[in-house]
């Protein structure tokens, strides 16, 4: 039987909203999903069409969207509908909304800076070299299993996030003599949610097209949305 994926992208252009998805768009539909595309969150507000959902992969950075789509994308995830989606697209969607952040489980909060010496002034002043690390439970899940710890040279994301999540990767970021902070920050990096009969898929690399078509950041995506999925 064929499932349905909504994909709903917009917000911020520097995460690339439209090419990102596009990137995902063949393997959805190579893996048995009817694929409709939106650009506005407010579908989330048709109870039917969601009812209807099997999947959405969000790619929304910033932007807003209203209570009505908001309270509609939790109804249809506590209903079974699955909620996939990486960097900024999930884990910085709809700042001013509370719901939506309980719903995701983490929010991104800073991305730490190089050194005052070695930053000009553009996004690469926040590309830094880290390692993402499998945790124990990863090493068993289906979307990171036989996954060895990798390295990115690209944002490093600081996330507040809640226990609810079960986290499947994480990253650390060192204290240095030019940050405020005083010991080492471990933030996740790859996690999930159970949410009512619903699932949640967070991957937090993913700022920038070559990052997505990283041979881990890929796989774990990929693996991600169909773990999501109903």
């Amino acid at each position: 039987m064929t499932r349905t994926a909504l994909v709903v992208r917009g917000g911020w252009d520097g995460h690339h909203p439209v090419e990102a998805t596009e990137l995902f768009l063949p393997f959805l539909r190579d893996s048995g999903f009817d694929v409709t595309v939106e650009e506005d969150p407010q579908v989330y507000a048709d109870a039917d069409r969601m009812a209807a959902t099997d999947l959405v992969l969000q790619s929304v950075t910033m932007s807003q969207a209203s209570n009505e789509a908001v309270r509609g994308l939790r109804d249809a995830v506590a209903a079974g509908t699955g909620l996939a989606g990486w960097h900024g697209g999930i884990a910085d969607s709809f700042r001013a909304s509370s719901d939506y952040l309980q719903l995701v489980g983490g929010q991104f909060a800073t991305h730490p800076s190089k050194h005052p010496d070695e930053v000009h002034g553009d996004q690469t002043d926040n590309y830094l070299d880290y390692t993402v690390e499998i945790t124990d439970l990863g090493r068993r899940h289906e979307i990171t299993a036989g996954i060895d710890d990798f390295r990115l040279t690209t944002e490093q994301y600081w996330v507040l996030h809640d226990d609810l999540i079960d986290v499947l990767a994480t990253t650390t970021h060192p204290v240095q003599p030019y940050h405020p902070w005083h010991r080492p920050i471990t933030s996740p990096a790859v996690w999930t949610r159970d949410w009512g009969q619903g699932r949640v898929f967070v991957s937090t690399p993913g700022h920038s097209l070559d990052v997505l078509q990283d041979a881990n950041v890929r796989t774990i995506i990929e693996r991600g949305i169909l773990w999501a999925a109903r």
